[in-house]
């Protein structure tokens, strides 16, 4: 778009903007990602001619920040894909984590200094909630690339910019890691900006995965010495639970992620309780791990279950939802239950078995092989007994 064409635009949308805010019917209808974006933060209370919250976090926790986040393994790939471009002497680069806090700026030293009139500098963060409807904040509410040009912002100081984000996510385990965003003066918008930043966020994602396969070789060239003199089965994976090598069971990607001292259901392996590598996890079929014994205490506040048969016990606490639910599976015996016997136990009804099989997955996420599916029932070599039912 020409350079006239985006002055007008930016015209267009400033009457939109002040329309709106306004209370008044716009001239049109702004973009239905920009509406979205402004009745929450309309909801949120932010003052479109202030300085909203701002106050960046200081050196210390920047550098931490970056020095723990996986985009750091990236982050000059980003640049140097996002830099090498004909127009970079016009726009700055930035990347911020999961919390929407800039962790990076690169880019024409102009621009940086314009931006740090905005306080758009290293430590700010840059949600919806901090600064209004932007780009970065949008995105992270979202889920998705966004492109916001001039008055499409929520704040009038921030109407002369246009930015570009999307999210990036850690293709280990579909975890955000944060946002990749290039900002610029509205009237320098190259069309070709938001392919740029699309392609740069395939480009570090698929740099994260060859970084993890390559740590999956090194894990599997120091689990070679074991698993040269090991009998059995077993499985070498790394912290997520993906497989790095294995020995007389089938191959699978990727398994349950381990922890210590309490069990997980491998097919092929059946319960097993993992075993700390360097870098990683042994899987094995463990005698100590044939027989789980759960007591599940109901008079404690919360509920608590204690696992005994591993190295250590260990206890966990659950909901008055999840206590009952786990009690009723354990009560089944080993045929077990429907989504829909769960509900008419539960609600008196068969009307809430998507809520039973939310929950159930909640539930997973922390008892892990003690229940298994299909239908709903202790794993196996698991007994549950129930003591101090507050019915009693």
């Amino acid at each position: 778009m020409a350079t006239h064409d985006l002055a007008m635009r930016a015209r267009d949308l400033v009457r939109i903007h002040d329309a709106v805010l306004s209370g008044t019917a716009p001239p049109e209808r702004p973009r239905a990602v920009v509406a979205r974006s402004w009745s929450r933060v309309l909801g949120l209370g932010i003052d479109p001619d202030g300085r909203n919250g701002r106050d960046p976090l200081p050196p210390a926790d920047v550098e931490e920040r970056r020095r723990t986040s996986r985009l750091s393994l990236v982050v000059d790939e980003i640049r140097e894909l996002l830099l090498s471009a004909a127009d970079a002497s016009n726009y700055l680069v930035v990347i911020t984590d999961a919390d929407g806090v800039v962790l990076w700026r690169s880019g024409s030293p102009r621009v940086k200094r314009q931006a740090d009139g905005l306080g758009f500098a290293d430590g700010a963060t840059w949600t919806e909630a901090a600064v209004g409807t932007n780009a970065i904040g949008t995105a992270l509410e979202e889920g998705s690339p966004v492109q916001l040009f001039s008055a499409e912002h929520f704040e009038n100081a921030q109407v002369p910019w246009y930015c570009t984000a999307s999210p990036i996510h850690d293709p280990i385990d579909g975890s955000l890691l944060g946002i990749v965003d290039v900002s610029g003066p509205a009237l320098t918008l190259h069309p070709a900006i938001e392919a740029l930043v699309t392609a740069s966020v395939r480009l570090a994602e698929a740099r994260l995965w060859r970084h993890h396969e390559e740590r999956l070789e090194q894990l599997r060239r120091t689990a070679e010495p074991l698993l040269s003199g090991a009998n059995g089965p077993l499985l070498v994976v790394d912290d997520h639970g993906w497989v790095a090598a294995h020995q007389g069971v089938a191959v699978r990607d990727r398994v349950e992620t381990p922890q210590p001292d309490r069990a997980l259901a491998v097919p092929g392996l059946g319960l097993c309780l993992p075993e700390r590598l360097r870098g990683g996890w042994l899987i094995r079929p463990s005698s100590s791990a044939q027989v789980l014994e759960a007591v599940l205490d109901l008079a404690s506040a919360p509920a608590m279950l204690e696992v005994r048969g591993g190295e250590a016990p260990w206890r966990v606490a659950l909901t008055p939802r999840h206590a009952e639910l786990f009690a009723a599976i354990g009560a089944s015996g080993r045929a077990g239950l429907s989504a829909g016997q769960l509900s008419h136990r539960l609600y008196g009804d068969g009307e809430h078995q998507v809520t039973v099989r939310a929950e159930i997955s909640r539930m997973r996420r922390v008892l892990g092989a003690l229940l298994a599916t299909n239908p709903y029932r202790l794993g196996d070599g698991v007994t549950l007994s129930v003591v101090g039912d507050r019915e009693a």
